[in-house]
């Protein structure tokens, strides 16, 4: 019996820019990009299909720039329930072959298929199923990778794409994965990859060949992880659906298409943000948060970050938003224009923390309308219910920010 673990990594192909194909027929083979907001000239690039990206077409450009570059490019606005949907539905696939599958952002994640092989084959055979399903069902490509472990699953993933599978066996990771650029194994970000680099390491191979101690002393504790990715070592579980993650914060952060100097402008925008952070708290119903903590970004790129207590735990979105503008004001910005903002929370708790009186009723009253809008949203979309504050100026009321970011313990963000 084979007892060697069986690990998959599903990434959907260029997802946002797939299902707007699919939405919209008329677009199959022509220049995509998904973008904020297409009435705005600014908006920003979230997606693109394959003919754009051969055209030079980048995640982030701004719509202008990504015109510049194919000029028959088509934006579309990006349409986040759209996306949930097929998300779902690709998921309710996998699940037909294991119950351990773990979430990696709205178009990837982790399946352990170990025990499936009884059922349905090896690791390739499985994945090769799901691939086909989920095009026939869904109507979208994925690539799969194949392995014993997430990493190198994750790996082989990114190797061959669109429409692929991959495996990364221990018979030959060291002539598949080891020539690849350390950059491409997870979590070998530019500055990580530059700091290798300077040692002479530069492949995967390298990095696992390196000497270990060498790389603990250069990198900490991270260089050790890095080592055992390299090396297959990596052994980590694939949650169980639905099974609980300790989460460390969330937050959510935009940069702007224009400077913002005005006060006013600012805490709009914080709103915004605070809006979709307490709308996550909610739906993963992780209590109300003790600490708000806000990253500003200047003209200049020069990056600030203050954090504070609330007076009293909370979950509301107004009362987070307010907490930030405080700490922006206790910042020292030299008064520079703002580029970019970013609002996290965190240190949660299910307990209520009472004030001498009880909680209010203003607070009570506050949390029922969150409830409210959260739940108006996800039937009918982000931009379905606003802030007055926000439609009454037009130099903000374009701006539609979307999901928040989750950070676990272990360091990866889940959008």
């Amino acid at each position: 019996m084979n007892t060697r673990r069986c690990i998959l990594h599903s990434d959907l192909n260029n997802f946002y820019a797939s299902v707007e194909t699919l939405r919209h027929p008329e677009l199959k083979g022509v220049p995509l990009a998904v973008t904020g907001s297409v009435k705005d000239r600014h908006g920003v690039v979230l997606a693109k299909n394959m003919q754009a990206k051969k055209a030079g077409v980048k995640t982030g450009d701004v719509l202008w720039q990504a015109k510049q570059k194919c000029p028959g490019i088509v934006a579309v606005p990006a349409d986040f329930p759209a996306y949930l949907h097929v998300s779902r539905a690709v998921r309710e696939i996998y699940a037909r072959y294991t119950d351990l599958i773990e979430p990696f952002g709205i178009d990837e994640c982790w399946l352990d298929v170990t025990a499936s092989r009884n059922l349905f084959g090896d690791g390739e055979t499985i994945a090769q199923s799901i691939r086909e399903t989920i095009k026939r069902e869904c109507g979208v490509t994925v690539s799969v990778g194949v392995s014993w472990n997430k990493i190198f699953a994750k790996l082989g993933s990114d190797m061959k794409k669109p429409d692929a599978v991959t495996v990364i066996s221990p018979e030959n990771y060291r002539e598949t994965a080891w020539k690849l650029p350390a950059s491409d194994l997870l979590y070998v970000g530019k500055a990580t990859a530059k700091k290798l680099a300077f040692f002479g390491i530069s492949t995967i191979g390298d990095l696992a060949c390196a000497d270990e101690g060498r790389l603990v002393q250069e990198l900490g504790k991270w260089g050790k992880v890095l080592y055992d990715y390299a090396n297959g070592l990596e052994s980590s579980p694939v949650r169980a659906s639905g099974e609980a993650c300790e989460v460390k914060s969330v937050g959510n952060s935009l940069t702007c298409y224009r400077d913002l100097s005005e006060e006013d402008e600012i805490y709009m925008l914080f709103l915004l943000l605070a809006d979709s952070v307490a709308g996550r708290l909610a739906e993963r119903g992780l209590g109300r948060a003790r600490t708000v903590k806000i990253s500003v970004t200047d003209n200049d790129l020069t990056h600030f970050g203050k954090q504070g207590k609330l007076p009293v735990m909370t979950r509301n979105a107004k009362e987070i938003a307010d907490c930030a503008m405080v700490l922006f004001r206790a910042l020292s910005t030299n008064g520079k224009p703002v580029r970019a903002l970013g609002v996290s929370v965190s240190e949660f708790s299910e307990v209520e923390q009472l004030d001498l009186f009880g909680k209010s009723a203003r607070e009570e009253k506050l949390e029922r309308a969150d409830d409210a809008v959260m739940k108006i949203r996800e039937k009918y979309g982000n931009l379905a219910i606003r802030r007055a504050t926000v439609l009454q100026d037009d130099r903000l009321k374009e701006l539609d920010v979307k999901g928040a970011h989750i950070i676990h313990p272990a360091g990866h963000h889940e959008e």
